[in-house]
């Protein structure tokens, strides 16, 4: 039976959880993910759980945040004055916020901290910071 190698295109379904159990992303309800591996379409520890993977094997790994988004960056959180947001928004702690940059391109931020004259944003990516729990099931070796 072949096993899964570097640079092959794989189908998968996947549950990914925080280490407390909470679900914050799955396949099971959509098509399995279509991926080439060794193309950074995936975070590292999440690849390398794939490699040796065999059709219709099932295995649940641990990615410890290094392999997985990394650490929380302080750099990446920004104040930003209330008279810089929009009238019509309304700051929460946990919004998601998107801006643009210079060229165009759009980033999310969260809300980090509501205070009287400004905000905190968090660049991060949500799940920065966090060891990722993946179940898998290997579907298909394209």
């Amino acid at each position: 039976m072949s096993k899964v190698k570097e640079h092959d295109v794989v189908k998968v379904h996947y549950t990914g959880k925080l280490t407390n159990g909470q679900v914050f992303d799955s396949s099971l309800e959509r098509e399995p993910l279509h991926v080439e591996l060794g193309k950074g379409q995936l975070i590292p520890g999440f690849e390398k759980g794939l490699l040796d993977m065999e059709v219709n094997e099932k295995k649940t790994i641990t990615i410890d945040k290094k392999e997985a988004y990394g650490e929380v960056n302080a750099e990446l959180f920004q104040k930003v004055p209330n008279d810089n947001l929009p009238e019509t928004i309304e700051p929460k702690q946990g919004m998601e916020l998107v801006a643009s940059r210079p060229d165009g391109s759009e980033q999310r931020l969260r809300v980090a901290e509501v205070n009287d004259d400004h905000i905190i944003v968090d660049a991060n990516h949500p799940l920065a910071g966090q060891d990722l729990e993946f179940e898998l099931e290997l579907v298909e070796i394209v």
